[in-house]
């Protein structure tokens, strides 16, 4: 059972972490589904399962039957439902703060929280806010406490992502030791201790946006999937206490939390939000021109689904 008293029901806090079982939804701090004093409707979500509407730039052929195909980018996501209210008491009492949790968690806010929906074991969230919310006061709210309300959320970025947050990380590239003398049969080479290399597996459907974070000391930090062949390379200088942040679906470079660098990427680096990671595995390289002992690649990313 939600505890009403102590629960931040407009906290962002990591999606899933609430739920224990199937049929739960977590919509920021706010437990709904099988347990809760909120049970959802028996037609479920729409909008959940669903491909988004999206944007096309297909161009019809003018002397011929037909369009070139273009590419195609996913509108916004809508998801709803139906939510009853049921108080664990049978008084005013329970009717009431159950109610009022649920407005308090349904308000018309500007900031993103996570929404996060399980279905069969498997827990998939969006970055949504609250569009719609009709809470219905009839009789049987009056006399029994049992509320129906009707929820839309609007998702700005459609994809839903696992709920784990997975990450990767590697130092500069460093050289095998060689052979030693005499030679033995077989012959051995040495291991690098680092490669530079780096995989990320995304398990989903649709492309997934990573976080990168280089970390100094190294001169121009370049990073390279090799699936793809896109780079992102950035003309600066990091010292050993220096982080350079990018954030590939926000199209943000920060260096030290605070410092806006975008403008030092080079002139054969891609477009931030072009380097996403498609379904499979994208294999990384990490390729400053210099680095000292210390520097580090980290890749973080989740997998994303339509």
């Amino acid at each position: 059972m939600a505890d009403l008293t102590t629960t931040a029901y407009t906290d962002d806090v990591p999606p899933g972490s609430l739920i224990t079982r199937d049929g739960q939804m977590q919509w920021a701090g706010l437990l709904l589904g099988p347990g809760t004093p909120y049970e959802i409707g028996s037609d479920g979500l729409t909008g959940w399962e669903d491909l988004p509407e999206y944007d096309t730039t297909d161009a019809d052929r003018p002397t011929a039957h037909g369009a070139w195909p273009g590419a195609r980018y996913a509108k916004p996501r809508r998801v709803g439902g139906t939510v009853w209210t049921v108080p664990a008491a049978d008084d005013t009492a329970s009717s009431l703060a159950a109610m009022r949790a649920l407005r308090q968690a349904l308000l018309l806010g500007d900031a993103e929280r996570w929404l996060a929906v399980r279905l069969h074991g498997e827990t998939l969230a969006v970055r949504a806010r609250v569009s719609q919310r009709v809470l219905t006061a009839d009789r049987t709210y009056t006399t029994q406490g049992i509320s129906k309300a009707s929820v839309q959320w609007y998702a700005t970025d459609p994809r839903r992502y696992a709920v784990d947050e997975q990450a990767a990380v590697t130092g500069g590239p460093q050289p095998e030791s060689g052979l030693t003398w005499p030679l033995n049969w077989p012959l051995y080479w040495g291991e690098a201790a680092a490669t530079g290399d780096v995989s990320a597996d995304n398990h989903g459907s649709a492309p997934a946006h990573p976080v990168l974070t280089f970390t100094g000391p190294c001169t121009n930090p370049t990073v390279t999937d090799r699936t793809t062949g896109r780079r992102l390379r950035y003309e600066i200088g990091l010292a050993a206490v220096d982080e350079l942040v990018v954030d590939t679906a926000a199209g943000t470079v920060i260096l030290n939390g605070t410092a806006a660098r975008r403008h030092t990427a080079a002139a054969d680096s891609s477009p931030e939000e072009l380097f996403a990671f498609g379904p499979g595995r994208a294999q990384l390289a990490f390729r400053p021109d210099s680095f000292g002992t210390g520097a580090q690649f980290t890749v973080r990313w989740r997998s994303a689904e339509w």
